[in-house]
């Protein structure tokens, strides 16, 4: 005969019920719980329900021994435990009768169980009973004997000793109570209903991506339980293991949500291709302190590790995480914050001889830490895991203060700052694809290539998430004199509105405090798309501070070699990433091309290029049917020129990319080592505004007519161009005759080429020609830089 089964609890308003077997060779049926006095198979409480019509205290007789029992403690001035116990189980009692008695209103066979009469516990501690299988299955065969029916409502929480004394469960012991009786009757599942979808792959309050776990194997739960993962205690695992029952987690108020599973893990395909994560779920536990007990006496001393733990047993203090260092000279081990003073004392005073004969040096606490938890069963099959771990939490610039880890390999802990666990825990989430790839952003600079840019990201966002898992968050945008700042990250749609209507005074200080001082986003990238040299001059603080920087910006590759140097040396000994592709060529792979030569052990002999798409664009068509001024005129028109066209011509950008790429080639050269021939006529130079300029350029077309007539009856034509000498250990940026069949002389537009003689492409030069300049072009490069960055920090590629 089967019946239903369920065990309330008042206090928790959480009910767990089971169809059950009475006998144990039947089938197995299921066991689920519901809320109370939420719906529970459509019963309802009339409205208005007197209590009275229950008769719940005349039908249970206790009510006036209850009653004197509490006048009693009151006058005593004090209770004892076994009191409480008994006073907290009334909601209970009285609940579960309720329950049945609207059951039976519905027409079902229903009777109420007070489990305190079947389950027997032994108390271990004030926190902990142990249940006594043997003897609740033997009450519950005589209770079922002698109230057969089809539906039980069954009390959650209580219990009682093998002296007949009622305890309680502890904490969490309603779903104490199901797992038990689950276990006692052998049921199918177990369901517990709460106000959750399930178990997800972390806080949801502090990952706002994290996702429902549709299974976890038994050991999964239990380690994430004991972690702060609060949906489950620990403890109710352990009676359905015992009999592979399995326990769901479900949302009362979410009935479509399937809920967590938790089981014995499912086996492989029989390809054994499962593209699940070998990590599960990550849980925190906060305001811990470590207290680390150093000293080179502690080796191969027996007796020692004991002699720290009694003390802190004694204490009665709990040990969160052990870790101990192979050479045995220190043991490290995490107790909660407001403990460890005691902990700190109990040590002092127990190892105060050793500490004063020097052999052990100290008893340290370093408070304000955390616990990070990695979880996964699949963790002890596969290979890179606590590499993949602590990649991404290096990434993340996060600090680690101890690791422990079993050699079951279902958990990996690692303590953090407090301050840092958040970002840690939003880290490494990301990097095992459990959530998007999470960047937050800080644009510098929203002109023409800022704001192309951000019209880039805005077009793109969409695909990115869904079909790359990446997640750009601007944070925030400034110009020189506007900025404006989200808390969750800046409407692309609107953001050249927002500037204007929520703008503020612009600060980049607050600025940059702003973007990297969100904790739920591990990872900060600026984007510099200035030409600012205040700005570029922050960059080393930035990659200090563990804050990516990626830029078009000329300044710092090509200011002084000391602070280059400084710079770069900083970026290879940190996680942080300094990408500048567009700072040469624009949207062209210039500084990825010579990377990967130089990397594969190639030799720079010489890279020669015309750099300047503006320079480009001008000399392409300064064909002679025109005077030189009057084409600077049309490409100033056509918005190929700087507003002032001089700093297009007096070669100094030029340069700066020469500088650039002979630094990238290994040559310690400082700007001003490199000549340039100025394409501005010398007394133009100091002329007072870039219309003045304009005005006189023609006086001077003569010389440039010359030099080009020139060259054309030597069948070649002018082109102005940047060279990188790597043999010399020289550059030099000036205007070259190329013969008409060079390839420097078949450009069109505002192409830029770039040629690298290496000691592989030596007979033939290694040719990098597309546009070099423009907003899209140039955003694009920046664009590719980001997307870069997201792969290093764990996008799928």
């Amino acid at each position: 005969m089967a019946a239903f089964s369920a065990t309330i609890s008042e206090s928790s308003r959480f009910l767990s019920s089971t169809s059950l077997p009475h006998d144990a060779a039947a089938p197995k049926r299921k066991i689920s719980a519901s809320p109370f006095p939420s719906q529970c198979r459509s019963f309802s409480l009339p409205k208005p329900f007197p209590l009275s019509r229950l008769g719940v205290v005349s039908q249970w007789g206790r009510g006036k021994s209850l009653n004197i029992c509490v006048q009693a403690s009151v006058a005593a001035g004090h209770v004892t435990e076994s009191f409480s116990d008994f006073v907290v189980g009334h909601g209970e009692l009285w609940s579960a009768q309720m329950l049945s008695y609207i059951v039976r209103k519905n027409e079902l066979d229903c009777k109420w169980m007070d489990t305190r009469e079947v389950l027997i516990v032994n108390p271990t501690s004030s926190n902990q009973v142990d249940p006594d299988f043997l003897e609740s299955e033997r009450r519950l065969e005589k209770w079922f004997s002698q109230n057969p029916s089809k539906v039980i409502i069954a009390t959650g929480f209580i219990a009682s000793t093998p002296q007949n004394i009622p305890t309680t469960l502890k904490r969490d012991g309603s779903d104490f109570s199901a797992a038990i009786m689950g276990a006692l009757f052998r049921a199918r599942r177990v369901t517990i209903w709460t106000d959750v979808d399930g178990v997800y792959s972390a806080d949801p309050r502090k990952v706002s991506e994290a996702v429902i776990l549709r299974t976890l194997s038994y050991q999964e739960a239990w380690e994430m339980s004991y972690f702060g993962a609060n949906v489950l205690h620990p403890r109710t695992i352990i009676p359905v293991m015992r009999y592979d029952i399995p326990i769901v987690i479900r949302n009362i108020f979410n009935i479509s949500s399937p809920g967590t599973t938790i089981c014995h893990p499912a086996t492989e395909d029989e390809d054994g291709q499962r593209l699940e994560s070998p990590v599960k779920g990550f849980a925190t536990i906060d305001n811990l302190a470590l207290v680390n007990v150093e000293g080179t006496g502690m080796a191969g001393v027996p007796g020692t590790a004991s002699a720290i733990f009694g003390a802190v047993k004694d204490v009665g203090a709990n040990v969160i995480m052990i870790s101990q260092a192979s050479s045995e000279h220190s043991v490290c081990f995490a107790v909660p914050e407001k403990e460890v003073k005691a902990v700190a004392e109990a040590l002092q005073s127990r190892f105060r001889q050793a500490l004063d004969a020097g052999r052990l040096s100290q008893v340290a606490v370093i408070p304000n830490c955390s616990i990070l938890a990695t979880v996964g069963q699949k963790m002890a099959s596969t290979p890179g895991v606590s590499a993949t771990l602590f990649n991404a939490l290096a990434k993340a610039n996060i600090n680690v203060r101890a690791i422990a880890q079993g050699c079951s390999e279902y958990n990996i802990t690692v303590v953090v700052k407090r301050e840092d666990c958040i970002r840690a825990l939003r880290a490494v989430h990301s990097r095992f694809y459990l959530s998007r790839t999470t960047i937050a952003m800080g644009i510098i600079g929203p002109g023409l290539i800022g704001g192309t840019l951000l019209d880039q990201l805005r077009d793109q966002a969409a695909v990115l998430k869904e079909e790359f898992n990446i997640d750009l968050r601007v944070m925030g945008i400034t110009g020189s004199r506007t900025m404006l700042l989200s808390e969750v990250g800046i409407d692309l749609s609107r953001w050249r509105e927002l500037l204007k209507q929520k703008g503020q005074v612009a600060d980049l200080e607050k600025f940059t405090q702003h973007v990297h001082g969100n904790h739920f986003i591990p990872n900060t990238v600026l984007v510099d798309c200035t030409a600012d040299s205040n700005v570029a001059s922050c960059y080393h603080d930035w990659l200090r501070k563990g804050i990516h920087v990626i830029t078009p910006n000329k300044k710092a590759n090509s200011g002084p070699l000391d602070k280059y140097l400084k710079l770069r040396a900083l970026q290879r000994q940190s996680y942080t990433h300094y990408f500048y592709e567009a700072t040469v060529g624009a949207g062209l792979p210039i500084i990825s091309t010579l990377r990967g030569l130089l990397e594969t052990g190639d030799r720079i002999l010489r890279i020669e290029g015309i750099f300047s798409g503006t320079l480009s664009y001008i000399f392409n068509n300064f064909t002679g049917t025109r005077p030189f001024s009057e084409v600077v005129a049309e490409a100033k028109q056509a918005g190929y020129t700087e507003p002032d066209p001089r700093d297009d011509l007096s070669g100094t950008d030029v340069a700066r990319k020469v500088i650039i790429l002979a630094r990238e080639s290994g040559l310690k050269l400082e700007l001003s080592d490199i000549p340039v021939q100025s394409l501005v006529p010398e007394p133009l130079r100091a002329t007072a505004s870039a219309e003045d300029f304009m005005e006189q350029l023609p006086q001077f077309d003569k010389d440039l007519a010359r030099e080009r007539q020139e060259a054309e009856e030597s069948g070649e034509v002018l082109r102005y161009v940047g060279v990188v000498d790597a043999v010399n250990q020289e550059g030099v940026v000036e205007l070259r005759r190329y013969s008409k069949d060079h390839p420097f002389a078949q450009l069109s537009g505002s192409d830029n080429i770039i040629a690298f003689t290496t000691t592989r492409y030596k007979e033939q030069p290694l040719i990098v020609r597309g546009p070099g300049a423009g907003a899209q072009v140039t955003a694009g490069g920046i664009f590719s830089d980001i997307l870069r960055l997201a792969s290093y920090l764990g996008a799928p590629s």
